[in-house]
């Protein structure tokens, strides 16, 4: 059994069927049993973010929409109004146990093009060091059909492999993934663990279906080939009843997704094997050792710069003979890393006209050639 209070960053996806009610309403004696599930979390030290679903469903009953199909237009009325309502009811649950609570609101396109993923990625994680809790949600109110998730299952996954949590938890209506569709015979049982997404995980799944949930089983597993392979856990859970992710630690029936690596392998193997550096940093032995240290690159230690890249690009890390000693993820567009090398971060505002990450590179979006072996394990 595997417990959510083991985890150092936890993401909680809400569905709406169980958030709002089926006239319409908040279910707020249930969304006050799930933050108290993550107050007792953040009290034993876990950075817990939700992935909420909800605006549309109340801002529907508020303006009176009708129940057929909604416009797309309507369903962004809608949200516009829903929106307000679900961060009123979440600032005030989580102001009653002493947290903070924030509203992002995302587009697939912010986990998708380098520079907002890297905002976005910034902000979430400035919150979190502040000790609140962000609440996130597909920006409904402006997402059209090219640029949605369509469900927040796959937007939740986004969110885990963006912030490098190392735990996923699906609430649904259904407690895990079985053999068979539930109620399809007596043969039907459920998954506890799935080590590998392989064709027959995704037979189990069925065929998508409409409705509340958009996609059904088949976008829980789409989320969790994604959150796996970022290095994080995923759990489907029921949250039909009070208190979810207690029951969860408690040992209530679930399916697990395992990952065989952590959120860091994961992600520095991303960056050190899966893009093409677009430029080179060439550093001092001060900032050789520095980095060899497990810090971050400095702009005081960076001697040339070449290449083409903007920020957020893959860049190599070389000593003065040329020899590559790290490839990373660079803070700044190479004209802007060109007038700062050297700088001391105090300087860094006076070069460039504003105040920019003290970090050429930061230590978490850096890898040390040949040392993912050693990470991994």
């Amino acid at each position: 059994m595997r417990r959510l209070d083991r985890s150092k960053r936890l993401v909680v996806k809400i569905g709406s069927a169980l958030l709002v009610n089926p006239d319409g309403q908040l279910n707020r004696p249930w969304l006050e049993s799930l933050i108290h599930d993550l107050a007792q979390l953040k009290a034993a030290g876990v950075e817990t973010l939700i992935v909420s679903s909800g605006a549309i469903a109340l801002g529907r009953r508020t303006l009176g929409l009708p129940k057929r199909p909604l416009k797309l237009a309507e369903s962004q009325a809608a949200a516009a109004v829903g929106q307000i309502a679900l961060a009123r009811a979440y600032q005030q649950i989580l102001a009653e146990h002493g947290y903070v609570a924030a509203q992002i609101l995302l587009t697939l396109k912010d986990t998708e093009e380098r520079r907002r993923y890297l905002n976005a990625r910034s902000t979430v994680g400035t919150l979190l060091k502040q000790g609140a809790v962000p609440v996130i949600n597909e920006n409904d109110t402006v997402a059209t059909t090219e640029i949605r998730y369509g469900d927040n299952d796959r937007l939740a996954a986004r969110v885990s492999s963006m912030m490098s949590a190392d735990c996923l938890v699906l609430l649904s209506d259904v407690d895990g993934l079985y053999t068979a569709a539930p109620g399809a015979g007596a043969d039907a049982r459920l998954v506890a663990e799935v080590h590998e997404i392989t064709p027959e995980i995704m037979a189990m799944a069925g065929k998508p279906v409409s409705g509340v949930g958009s996609g059904g089983m088949i976008t829980k597993i789409e989320a969790a080939r994604i959150a796996v392979g970022a290095g994080a856990h995923m759990v489907i859970a029921s949250g039909r009843h009070l208190n979810p992710l207690r029951r969860i630690d408690a040992g209530a029936p679930c399916t697990w997704f395992l990952s065989s690596a952590s959120p860091v392998a994961s992600r520095k193997r991303w960056i050190a094997g899966a893009l093409e550096p677009a430029g080179r940093l060439i550093v001092d032995q001060g900032a050789v050792n520095a980095l060899l240290d497990g810090r971050s690159l400095l702009p005081a230690g960076v001697k040339r710069v070449d290449g083409s890249f903007a920020r957020g690009d893959t860049v190599s890390i070389c000593a003065l003979s040329g020899v590559e000693i790290a490839r990373g993820l660079v803070a700044y567009d190479r004209d802007e890393a060109e007038r700062i090398a050297g700088a001391r971060s105090h300087e860094i505002e006076q070069r460039l006209g504003w105040r920019g990450r003290d970090e050429m590179v930061h230590r978490d979006d850096l890898v040390i050639i040949g040392s993912l072996h050693h990470e991994a394990g």
